[in-house]
């Protein structure tokens, strides 16, 4: 079973308060997924080295500034809002997901660890009304082109970041295709996870940025 020090050996820099939540969030996401299948009962072991450790990749390629507005696209069981909102504690992340029952669980996590920086939604992305936000987040959610129908209209015109506002997404395999049909191939930059993180795990597996 993976464990906390995969991460603080990626990630030397987190402080001490944020490790312990990231421990804590693992260990939750153990005790949940008993009761409800947030992530594969195959896979559960590898909580860190493949769950958290796979969404915190989006902060090896931009640093929020303060302040930051932040959608997470299905999020499910929170990946990779609630890890991102533990090491970015001064933006501000909302979660949304259709199925009740696991923003149900992602509550219960948020109130657990006092995580003051992250609200949810239960329902769909286009319901979203009156609100904006720099980047739009998701892990394996549905193809891009889906993805930016649903939301472009959410981002913000107005820019705070060292990176145009847009999408951050969690993505593998040969996306070429995926690309082209929403016709983003030509402005869209993959960041090489197993050039970031030692395991072959990683390997054909990126983070899409796609500015809005």
């Amino acid at each position: 079973m993976s464990d906390i020090r995969v991460i603080e050996r990626y990630f030397p820099d987190l402080l001490p308060l944020q490790v312990e939540q990231l421990q804590a969030l693992g260990s939750l996401y153990l005790e949940w997924n008993e009761k409800v299948n947030l992530i594969s009962r195959k896979d559960i072991d590898h909580i860190y080295d493949r769950h958290l450790l796979h969404a915190l990749a989006i902060r090896k390629v931009v640093a929020f500034s303060k302040g930051s507005n932040l959608l997470d696209l299905g999020t499910g069981g929170g990946l990779p809002g609630l890890p991102l909102g533990i090491v970015f504690p001064n933006c501000q992340f909302h979660l949304i997901d259709a199925r009740q029952k696991k923003i149900k669980v992602v509550n219960d996590i948020i109130d657990k660890l006092g995580l003051d920086n992250i609200s949810t939604a239960h329902g769909r992305v286009e319901e979203v009304k009156n609100r904006k936000f720099d980047f739009i987040i998701s892990r394996a959610v549905a193809r891009t082109e889906k993805l930016i129908s649903w939301s472009s209209h959410l981002l913000d015109d107005n820019e705070k970041n060292t990176i145009p506002n847009g999408y951050l997404l969690l993505k593998g395999g040969d996306l070429r295709g995926e690309l082209n049909e929403a016709r983003v191939a030509h402005v869209a930059e993959l960041y090489e996870l197993n050039k970031y993180f030692n395991d072959e795990w990683y390997a054909e597996k990126y983070v899409v940025y796609i500015p809005g």
